[in-house]
């Protein structure tokens, strides 16, 4: 699998030896520091990491990780206790959003008829418990890690972070990377995961799949035509998901692909090899 690594300057703290302080190196990382970003690096094993007071998981080979939301603050501080403790206050690049509008949509999922919010409500939660566990799995995680490999095949046609416009009514912002392509196209797995959500119908997303990258780091598939999985499935790079399609909250046939960590929506296109088609404004 193609290596997607970006590898960024190191980030310097401060140690504190008794009423001295001195530079010692916190982590290399590598990854997007950006907004919608997602960052890793290694830190000595058994040190204890936290961003902002979130305690971040350490892996026995000291792999910490963590992602960074659509408008996440200009700064985040860092702090390593252990064989090497230091500090940091680590800068998160902003970035410029467009506006897209999507029409044709059906307009009964722009506006959604009272006799359907509880059914909203209901696959809301399902979704919010299928990435609720922590499957803690260092191998599947480490796959992630060593590249992503697109789910599908075609001109990317929404990006994350864009304002949305459905029919003319603005709504919320776009989390995910749109891959246009025939109804049929296969869906396959952009690296190791475990299904915790397989769904042939979902009000707003129709065909939709969760898979599990350990750590509470997910993919999410949307608009699908058909479900090819069942929660439980354990799947390697590269096989099969599903179909794309146009089922849920969709103007024509495509792939949404989604990612979260933890509660943070991260973009799926920072972790892909790059891409030259840009969705028309």
């Amino acid at each position: 699998m193609a290596s997607f690594r970006h590898i960024r300057d190191g980030v310097f703290g401060v140690l504190l030896l008794g009423a001295a302080p001195v530079f010692a190196q916190c982590l290399q990382w590598q990854g997007e520091l950006q907004q919608g970003g997602f960052v890793w690096g290694q830190v000595p094993p058994g040190s204890t990491v936290t961003l902002d007071g979130e305690a971040l998981d350490v892996l026995k080979d000291g792999t910490t990780f963590a992602g960074f939301g659509r408008d996440a603050p200009a700064t985040a501080e860092l702090r390593v206790q252990g064989p090497e403790s230091c500090s940091q206050t680590l800068q998160v690049a902003a970035r410029e959003y467009a506006i897209q509008r999507v029409d044709g949509v059906p307009q009964s999922t722009v506006t959604p008829p009272a006799e359907e919010l509880e059914r909203i409500r209901r696959e809301g939660a399902l979704v919010r418990n299928a990435r609720a566990g922590t499957l803690q799995r260092p191998d599947l995680l480490a796959d992630a890690l060593s590249g992503f490999v697109w789910p599908a095949q075609g001109p990317i046609s929404g990006v994350y972070g864009s304002q949305r416009v459905y029919n003319g009514e603005p709504r919320r912002p776009h989390f995910g990377v749109d891959v246009a392509a025939p109804t049929g196209t296969p869906v396959t797995a952009p690296a190791a995961g475990v299904v915790t959500l397989a769904e042939p119908d979902l009000f707003f997303s129709g065909g939709t799949v969760i898979l599990d990258h350990g750590y509470r780091l997910s993919s999410t598939f949307l608009h699908m035509s058909e479900v090819l999985v069942k929660v439980g499935d354990e799947l390697r790079p590269g096989d099969r998901i599903g179909s794309v399609g146009a089922t849920g909250r969709a103007s024509g046939p495509h792939l949404d692909w989604r990612m979260n960590w933890r509660d943070q929506r991260i973009d799926p296109q920072l972790l892909a090899p790059p891409v030259t088609a840009m969705p028309k404004p």
